[in-house]
């Protein structure tokens, strides 16, 4: 009698077939965001009486957001860096829908960049919810979908082996690919949770 170990390797990982799907549509969502912003703010440089499409009530008021200076961090418009960021990475993404092969190098510095975008946002959630009190629904759709690019291009890596895992650290690493979708949603649900606490004394005035 003999048995066969069926066993997925990267190619046949679930993640390895999602990454073009998740690249160019989290893309082509952060990017029509970030065009939407650009043109609230040019509107806004024109006309400082202009009031965005996302201005809807004192919590979601995108006006409050874009004239921050956190707004412009680099000295310009923070949706310039969406432009071109989520441009990238929709082209990686058409990439591997054509089946184009990237070098490790290569996937690393998808790793890296995103890393950087998702301490960006993370920065930029702070700052919404304890500094400027308020929310910008475009800027929310740009922290939803940077949250999964990052995600999943480090797990990707991971089982890919451009990202080498220490011995100690295996047992991690196996239950986070093992439970990627559980790990996200719940990042998800505490982002939730902090909007929720931070602005109750709004909500409850509505429920």
């Amino acid at each position: 009698m003999s048995y066969t170990i069926c066993m997925k390797t990267p190619q046949t990982s679930p993640v390895n077939k999602w990454m073009p799907w998740i690249l160019t549509i989290c893309g082509s969502i952060g990017l029509i965001s970030a065009f939407t912003l650009t043109l609230e703010k040019i509107s806004l440089l024109q006309n400082a009486s202009f009031k965005p499409i996302c201005n809807l009530n004192p919590v979601f008021s995108c006006t409050s957001i874009i004239k921050t200076e956190q707004a412009s961090a680099f000295g310009f418009p923070n949706p310039l860096i969406g432009l071109i960021g989520f441009s990238v990475v929709i082209t990686i993404g058409m990439g591997l829908f054509a089946r184009s092969k990237f070098a490790r190098w290569f996937w690393l510095g998808l790793n890296l960049v995103s890393s950087l975008a998702v301490l960006f946002v993370h920065w930029l959630i702070y700052v919404s919810l304890y500094q400027v009190n308020a929310l910008c629904m475009f800027c929310m759709v740009v922290w939803s979908i940077t949250m999964p690019i990052w995600w999943y291009t480090t797990i990707f890596n991971i089982q890919n082996k451009n990202i080498v895992v220490p011995k100690k650290l295996q047992n991690i690493s196996a239950f986070i690919q093992k439970h990627h979708l559980d790990i996200l949603i719940t990042w998800y649900v505490l982002l939730i949770a902090l909007i929720l606490q931070n602005f109750w004394y709004y909500w409850k005035t509505i429920f």
